[in-house]
């Protein structure tokens, strides 16, 4: 495995993270999220921002780390892509189904929130798998 690869690979991923996000949730959905707001003060949201974006990247190294854990040998950007969709799917079923569950949430923003994230993590599994390069085919398992 080539650890600075992996975090360019992640780094690359925030920092499209951090543009793609605004786009989808500050103007994309934002009159989705409007419908729902109270749910925490806007005065709470910029504090805890900081927090928000310092863990996003130690996700994008865990990210870009499994990728490289089961890196097979084809096309980086194909395997990304395949990555991806796969790790938004289990976000999907693990944690904004039961946010789903136990927060007020419209359908609408549930489906929303399903499709951003399946679409988002094909788009970061496909930056991590274009930059990370392994070091030789022959050091792939």
């Amino acid at each position: 495995m080539n650890l600075p690869r992996v975090a360019m690979a992640a780094l690359a991923a925030w920092l499209v993270y951090l543009g793609l996000s605004y786009v989808v949730h500050g103007v994309l959905l934002a009159d989705i999220y409007s419908q729902h707001a109270g749910m925490r003060p806007a005065d709470d949201q910029q504090t805890i921002l900081p927090f928000g974006l310092a863990f996003a990247l130690v996700g994008f190294f865990a990210f870009a780390y499994a990728y490289a854990k089961g890196y097979e040998g084809s096309s980086g950007t194909q395997e990304g892509l395949r990555f991806g969709v796969l790790v938004g799917i289990l976000i999907c079923a693990f944690a904004i189904t039961f946010e789903y569950m136990a927060w007020p949430m419209s359908p609408e923003l549930f489906v929303a929130r399903l499709v951003d994230y399946i679409v988002e993590f094909a788009v970061y599994g496909t930056i991590v798998g274009t930059v990370y390069k392994p070091r030789s085919r022959s050091a792939v398992r």
